[in-house]
């Protein structure tokens, strides 16, 4: 191919101006990174609030109809515009004010329930990318990869299946990447027409799921090559026991095409997330400088109030506080990691009795444990600065961020080995390559062990400083994940044109 590959990377979130997790994160670094190494990539994305507030002066490039006529299409304009963010990455915005100018969450109303409509406005946004990459496009510019993430984007390889497979012209190769597979995207069956979908498509071959319609099995289903975030989950999802369902569309797909299922860990924006010039810290350092670490403990543990003549480990914590991030684990320990002695930082906010819980451990030690609920994006990079070790007990992790930030600013990660978090911490009982401490039990006990062992390892001070050096050696970077991508792309193009 003479010209850049081309592909069209579709999204639901995009940090920092629409994120609720990771998807945003990853929209907002991946593409740059394929940008960088010569593949044409552009985003699709609804023109949320602070979308077209970030971007006032996007260039409208279309406006159109969808899902085959006007009494099936949303009740006012459908229009696409065209921006650049401020690293030069083209963002083509969705425009339909009646499904997206909406405040908040993108997926949430008011009253934290899901949007009612959810099936329509992603709908719109799978068809729409579709569209994009099929022999209708209203764009002079086409792709050759349709990348879509998670459920919000899924139906369009279904679209691109039931739409274009009868003759109606070539149209892109599709990926499908999965960072998150307990969010499905379930709809009832009388979305079928009104996404106008054919009654071919409900079949267990096609959109249909235990009776309901699901977007993400649709992605699945049709998708050329699909993606997920570590080469660990990408096995996971494979087993009854982490499938949520879907482990038996994964195992036949993965059974009639080889190959087809890819695990690639996640980068870190190593700008943003460098200890040596990380403006919200108190002291910054380098895997040569780690004396001044000490700093940013200090500081940690007077802005917290914690005491600071402590003679045990600073445990650090930032996350959602729900059962699937194993946090439940952690108030039964309290009155063992008090004992131990260790520091505990918690930085999060998710369930409401775990929040409870977790407050009820710091009122009980004072001066041990500290938390702040919500998120607040300075106090995260204190916490991964001034903490000694960062605690990620997750029962599933389909990469993890967290654990990577934490190498990166010679934090040792005690991780329980499952998805991203096997993938990425090396155990210290390796002494030549190790880099955390990994338990395997989904237990207070497991975990616990863990935390002793680690705090142990820190009184060694030698052997913790290999640690540390040897967590900030490896390449977080965007780039790696970028080269792996890249080779997807390239490989499903060039079994097109042996197709062909």
């Amino acid at each position: 191919m003479s010209r850049p590959l081309q592909v069209l990377y579709v999204v639901s979130e995009l940090a920092p101006w629409v994120k609720t997790g990771g998807l945003g994160d990853v929209a907002a670094a991946l593409p740059v990174a394929l940008r960088a190494s010569g593949v044409d990539v552009r985003l699709l994305i609804p023109a949320y609030p602070a979308l077209k507030a970030a971007f006032p002066a996007a260039k409208l490039v279309a406006r159109f109809a969808t899902f085959g006529g006007a009494a099936d299409a949303p009740p006012d304009e459908v229009a696409l515009f065209l921006a650049h963010t401020p690293g030069g990455l083209p963002v083509y915005m969705l425009n339909c004010n009646s499904l997206f100018d909406r405040p908040g969450s993108p997926y949430l109303g008011p009253d934290s329930h899901d949007w009612q409509d959810n099936a329509i406005r992603f709908g719109l946004l799978s068809r729409v990318a579709a569209e994009l990459a099929g022999p209708r496009s209203w764009l002079d510019w086409r792709p050759d990869i349709l990348h879509c993430n998670d459920w919000q984007s899924a139906l369009a390889p279904a679209y691109l299946h039931y739409l274009f497979h009868d003759g109606a012209g070539p149209h892109a190769r599709t990926v499908m990447t999965i960072h998150n597979l307990a969010f499905q995207g379930l709809f009832d069956r009388q979305s079928l027409s009104v996404l106008g979908l054919p009654e071919r498509a409900w079949t267990i071959d096609g959109v249909e799921f235990h009776g309901s319609l699901s977007f993400l099995k649709a992605g699945l289903q049709f998708a050329d090559a699909i993606t997920t975030v570590s080469p660990s989950y990408a096995r996971e999802i494979q087993t009854e026991a982490d499938g949520m369902g879907l482990d038996g569309v994964l195992r036949f797909r993965a059974s009639r095409t080889p190959g087809i299922i890819h695990g690639i860990v996640n980068g870190i924006d190593t700008e943003q997330w460098n200890p040596a010039t990380d403006p919200h810290i108190a002291a910054h350092y380098d895997a040569t400088s780690l004396a001044a670490k000490a700093a940013n403990t200090a500081a940690l543990r007077q802005e917290l109030g914690l005491a600071a003549d402590f003679q045990g480990p600073l445990l650090g914590v930032v996350s959602r506080l729900t059962p699937q991030k194993g946090l439940d684990l952690l108030p039964p320990l309290a009155a063992q990691l008090a004992a131990l002695p260790v520091q505990l930082a918690v930085l999060g906010s998710g369930d409401s009795e775990l929040e409870a819980m977790i407050a009820g451990m710091a009122a009980a030690y004072p001066g041990q444990f500290a938390v702040r609920f919500g998120f607040d994006e300075g106090l995260a990079h204190r916490i991964e600065a001034g903490a000694d070790l960062f605690l990620m007990p997750s029962r599933f992790e389909p990469c993890g961020l967290n654990q990577l930030y934490s190498l990166r600013y010679g934090t040792p990660p005690i991780v329980r080995a499952t998805g991203g978090l096997a993938d990425t911490v090396i155990d210290a009982k390796d002494v030549r390559r190790g880099t955390g401490f990994v338990f395997q039990e989904a237990s207070s006990a497991a975990m616990f062990a863990a935390i002793r062992r680690a705090s142990a390892a820190w009184r060694s001070k030698p052997r913790f400083a290999a640690l540390q050096v040897r967590g900030m050696s490896a390449d977080y970077s965007w780039q790696v994940p970028a080269r792996a991508t890249a080779d997807v792309y390239r490989s499903l193009m060039d079994s097109h044109a042996l197709d062909a």
